[in-house]
């Protein structure tokens, strides 16, 4: 309920935000002798730009990984601003204190060392390295990739397979796939095996979690979840080619019992994913479309991780 009421009020701000800025405007042309006239915009400005920045990312986790993340990033933020804000503020004073014309300032050519002042310059970032690499280091055991989610139900398995450019999503229990997009149930986990045909490449939905690596020849795990409906973007965060920008998908997290009916709806009405479509799907393609296929033979996931069929193209394949 409170998550609710915070996200309509950032809702409500971000729909009063027009009206504000053109009130905001009519004041400034109105009242050209106030000292700062511009100083009601800007405010707003800031604000929303911040507010804006919290929406669809790393800052609006949607599963228990993108979570424990975000504390992580808080904490880590909160630690390094301990030394940054006194840091702006002591220049600051330093600067008015031994300004020209104060006289009380004393200046001391002879001075050269203080026990106390070393003390205190070599503590804090000493502090600050520890509190840093404790996090990380509890965070990289707590929120290892392969490592499973506490749940009490039983993980659904996805295979995922990067290709150039787009990602193919093999379901090997319900032997469907689908290419661009992926459906998930809300509450349940996902065990993702990852790997690629060509080039290194990078799996990553910023509000559920983790990124990670896929690579030719080699097989990464990744463990993640949806705690709510909804369609959450994916994308490559590893340079890859000519098409890199357009690789991209959509995850729709959807209730179980819409989960299982879309299973149902795509085995009964879907194309057959066999070798030869799969050499078709391993050519370079730029910019490619949904696509979903109601029967998988054989798992093409084994083939490519293992390298049992041929995924290298030329570079003008690749145009």
């Amino acid at each position: 309920m409170v998550v609710t009421e915070k996200l309509c009020g950032l809702a409500h701000a971000a729909m009063e935000f027009p009206r504000r800025l053109r009130c905001s405007a009519r004041h400034w042309l109105r009242d050209r002798t106030s000292p700062f006239p511009g100083r009601s915009v800007v405010g707003i400005l800031l604000g929303c730009m911040m507010l804006a920045s919290c929406s669809e990312g790393v800052l609006d986790p949607h599963g228990q990984v993108g979570r424990a993340e975000r504390v992580i990033l808080g904490d880590a933020t909160a630690i390094m601003l301990a030394v940054v804000i006194p840091v702006i503020i002591l220049t600051l004073v330093f600067a008015w204190w031994f300004r020209a014309g104060n006289r009380r300032a004393v200046y001391r050519p002879e001075w050269e060392y203080s026990g106390r002042i070393e003390l205190i310059i070599w503590a804090i970032p000493t502090l600050v390295i520890l509190f840093l690499g404790g996090i990380a280091w509890i965070g990289s055991h707590d929120l290892d990739p392969p490592k499973p989610l506490d749940s009490a139900t039983p993980p659904l398995e996805v295979e995922v397979v990067s290709l150039d450019w787009r990602w193919l999503f093999i379901y090997p229990r319900e032997h469907i796939a689908t290419i661009n997009y992926l459906v998930v149930p809300t509450g349940v986990p996902v065990h993702f095996r990852l790997t690629s045909t060509s080039v290194m490449n990078s799996f990553f939905i910023p509000q559920l979690g983790s990124q990670i690596y896929t690579m030719p020849g080699m097989t990464t795990q990744l463990n993640l979840q949806a705690d709510s409906p909804g369609t959450y973007a994916g994308l490559s965060a590893q340079f890859s080619g000519p098409g890199f920008s357009d690789m991209r998908f959509t995850l729709r997290a959807e209730p179980i019992e819409r989960f299982e009916g879309w299973v149902a709806q795509v085995r009964a009405g879907s194309g057959v994913l066999n070798e030869p479509i799969l050499a078709q799907l391993v050519r370079p393609t730029r910019a490619a479309g949904e696509l979903t296929y109601g029967s998988v033979p054989r798992d093409p996931f084994e083939m490519v991780a293992g390298g049992h069929m041929a995924t290298l193209w030329s570079p003008k394949e690749a145009l």
